[in-house]
């Protein structure tokens, strides 16, 4: 039976590795257990994991903070939906998104909002956050310094 439960601080390294599949950048668990727990938490980062009862490291993750916006008002942001390569297809970022959705209600936000990169590889990420009515309602952009 799958368990979702919020991480809290000190239980970072349980998603880190389903969280590194997306933020290669990071290098390793320490470097981005580090930056969650000491940058983005403190900011209202919240972390969330999807467990299959298998192991105890997290199959999937979700990070998410509650967001206020003038163009949006108050929302849940998504940062990260990550499922390990060998768990996918089985329904973790569907029940974690489902998870972060409930929980915006509860916080009383008028949206949930997510970037998501584009490409052939992102085309089943895209397909979820379509069943889940989220729809294409802006265009990133982005410069590197």
């Amino acid at each position: 039976m799958t368990e979702i439960r919020e991480l809290p601080e000190g239980q970072t390294k349980l998603a880190a590795q389903a969280m590194l599949e997306l933020r290669p950048r990071w290098d390793t668990v320490d470097a981005l257990v580090d930056l969650i727990d000491t940058r983005l938490r403190p900011a209202g980062y919240r972390l969330v994991g999807a467990f299959d009862g298998v192991g105890d490291a997290a199959v999937a993750a979700v990070g998410f903070r509650e967001n206020w916006a003038t163009a949006w008002g108050h929302t849940v942001y998504v940062d990260d939906l990550s499922t390990l390569p060998e768990a996918r297809g089985r329904g973790y970022a569907d029940m974690l998104l489902r998870w972060v959705e409930d929980e915006a209600r509860r916080l009383g936000c008028e949206g949930l909002h997510l970037d998501s990169g584009v490409g052939a590889d992102r085309a089943a990420a895209h397909r979820l956050y379509m069943r889940h009515h989220l729809r294409i309602s802006a265009h990133h952009f982005q410069v590197e310094l």
